[in-house]
């Protein structure tokens, strides 16, 4: 069962045109990030899925006067949602609550991502897939096996999103430099969670600050979902940063594959830098184009309390990981 609507914008930007398929657009991410992605002229096909609720969401961002159709699905129309698809967003899942970690998470989205994972290797092999259901360190690896289980695994269209941990970077280090957010720029690599989360302030204007302030601000880079789950009182996590986080890498990944140059965003991927020390996804900048990953890009010069932040991450993505293949190995 799904519902179509059209609307017809007044002028058209778009250069190219491109199928986008959201799994949770009623959730919490999903709606926003349904919202923000009907506002990119690049997505010429929004496909809204999930459980219940998706035909009333398409119904709704298919009124804003961009130069899209959008179609919401039920569970039975999931295969019609993926057909077709250039890109599959998934931040399908249950948030967290007060005192829940992300591997809270694991047993119950763990299987909504193997099962999403599965029809998109049957229904869409081809097409990029951006895991934004935490925990992203464990779920992007169950993807991962899944599409191998079915021939359809291409390393280089398999993202793990972590651009909140970027916007949260910019924004943090703003308020302690006193400075515009919009203009700091600041690499987070690792995973996405935690101590898997490593921005790279020695890259930035802001490498000298005391040591009590630079721990403070990492801390809070990697700890600032907390704030939001504390401040919603049990009623959600980061549901609206995510969606602008979700909705930027996708942007990011549309105009890679549209053929525009330099596209640069960090991504958790199938990566060399450390696979050789067992850590088979990592984040860093990537450069993305039109087949997706074109260029993983290394981390650059750290300083030595980066070096070391940076092995106690890879410690703990090895196990996170693991996690997500025994999952499936155990869970076919």
């Amino acid at each position: 069962m799904f519902t179509k609507v059209a609307a017809r914008s007044f002028s058209s930007s778009a250069s190219s045109a491109y199928k986008v398929a959201v799994l949770g657009a009623n959730g919490g991410i999903g709606q926003p990030l349904s919202l923000l992605l009907k506002l990119n002229h690049k997505v010429t096909d929004l496909a809204l899925y999930d459980l219940k609720g998706a035909p009333g969401v398409a119904a709704d961002v298919s009124h804003i006067p961009t130069n899209s159709t959008v179609s919401g699905y039920d569970p039975e129309g999931l295969e019609q949602a993926l057909t077709g698809s250039d890109i599959i967003v998934i931040p399908a899942g249950v948030p967290r609550k007060p005192g829940m970690t992300r591997d809270d998470l694991f047993n119950t989205n763990a299987s909504i991502v193997r099962d999403l994972a599965k029809a998109a290797a049957d229904y869409a092999p081809d097409a990029a897939v951006c895991v934004i259901s935490n925990p992203v360190n464990s779920t992007v690896p169950i993807v991962a096996e899944v599409l191998k289980s079915k021939g359809t695994y291409n390393p280089k269209k398999l993202f793990g999103v972590t651009t909140l941990d970027v916007l949260r970077a910019s924004r943090f280090v703003s308020e302690v430099a006193g400075s515009n957010p919009v203009h700091e720029k600041v690499t987070v690599v690792g995973g996405h969670s935690g101590i898997t989360i490593v921005p790279l302030l020695s890259q930035t204007e802001h490498k000298s600050l005391d040591q009590e302030t630079r721990d403070a601000l990492i801390h809070r880079i990697q700890f600032g979902g907390d704030e939001v789950v504390q401040a919603k009182n049990g009623a959600g996590s980061a549901t609206l940063s995510m969606a602008q986080a979700g909705a930027r890498f996708t942007g990011a990944v549309l105009d890679g594959l549209a053929g525009e140059r330099d596209i640069v965003e960090p991504s958790f991927v199938d990566s060399p830098l450390f696979k050789s020390e067992g850590v088979e996804f990592f984040s860093s900048k990537v450069t993305l184009g039109q087949d997706g990953v074109s260029t993983v890009h290394p981390l650059g010069g750290l300083s030595d309390h980066e070096e070391s932040l940076v092995k106690e991450a890879k410690d703990t993505l090895i196990k996170n990981i693991q996690k997500g293949v025994d999952f499936v190995k155990q869970n076919p």
